[in-house]
């Protein structure tokens, strides 16, 4: 904070980066933090899908990670998840010593806090770990922003995506997002200062491990839809089915058969996934030729 203070007539603005690789696996935790969740319950996964009936994607994760046909053992899953949940009193603390520091300097009352995350945790659900996986445990992520002398505590519950962030950056600090290049993210400050409903849109695009072609996501509203080049589409209504349980690609009532239509003909007017998918392989060939001229130097 001594940057923000440099000057003694005016506070200097600032951006500050905090990145903590806690929660992660690998699962482990300091004595401190595992101690705190002595003699408590630790939940077992809700949801147990045997791996014949596992969707094509969640197949070639779990052989990914080396689980398939090696199932986790239940006290395995409570150590991992009792340090999971040690790592989520880690960070608290931390975003606490934060706070604490911005209050010291006098800078807790003007100063936007954004709390978020880049990935969940299958945590045993499903019989899967890790994230990889475009099902709520490993794609939902919180995101709190604090920001009193602007908006009121609320909770906005239509679905909103980290690319959102940085134009509502530029809107909170009053700048001008036409000075941004084109992204899917859409600026939240109206959802924050306003009773407008948020958009409930989110995007997603993942190609690294477990896959083999690029695999992407649209949630909309009650609708969360995935296609890739190899694996049959997906539709889950999260309103009716939060679990995941029933995907509604293979429905064949008619409103169903409408509504995955219309994913599938945006999904292919938004993304050329094969297109996508040559360009990573090329991509990972040039990777690999840097490698090897770096590793002879």
């Amino acid at each position: 904070m001594d940057y923000v203070r440099s000057d003694p007539h005016n506070r200097r603005p600032f951006a500050l980066t905090v990145s903590l690789t806690h929660p992660h696996d690998p699962y482990t935790m300091t004595q401190d933090y595992w101690d705190l969740y002595e003699d408590v319950n630790i939940p077992l996964p809700e949801i147990r899908v045997p791996q014949e009936e596992q969707d094509s994607h969640s197949q070639r994760l779990l052989k990914t990670v080396d689980l398939w046909n090696n199932p986790v053992p239940d006290e395995a899953v409570r150590r991992a998840r009792r340090a999971y949940f040690g790592a989520c009193s880690f960070v608290d603390d931390q975003i606490g010593k934060l706070r604490n520091v911005l209050k010291n300097c006098h800078l807790d009352k003007d100063t936007i806090i954004v709390f978020s995350g880049d990935h969940g945790d299958m945590l045993g659900e499903r019989n899967m770990w890790y994230k990889m996986s475009w099902f709520e445990n490993s794609a939902r992520v919180p995101m709190i922003i604090h920001y009193p002398p602007r908006f009121e505590p609320k909770r906005v519950n239509e679905a909103v995506s980290t690319m959102d962030l940085l134009p509502t950056f530029v809107d909170l600090v009053g700048g001008d997002n036409t000075a941004i290049e084109p992204i899917d993210g859409q600026s939240l400050y109206d959802y924050l200062v306003s009773d407008t409903p948020g958009k409930d849109e989110v995007f997603g695009e993942y190609m690294g491990e477990g896959t083999v072609t690029p695999v992407v996501m649209i949630r909309r509203g009650r609708w969360k839809f995935t296609t890739s080049l190899v694996d049959p589409p997906q539709l889950f209504d999260l309103v009716s089915d939060p679990k995941e349980l029933l995907d509604l690609a293979q429905s064949s009532k008619p409103e169903h058969a409408k509504v995955l239509g219309s994913f599938i003909a945006e999904a292919s007017a938004k993304w050329d996934l094969k297109a996508i998918h040559m360009d990573v392989l090329k991509r990972q060939r040039n990777r690999r030729i840097v490698w090897k001229a770096l590793q002879q130097g």
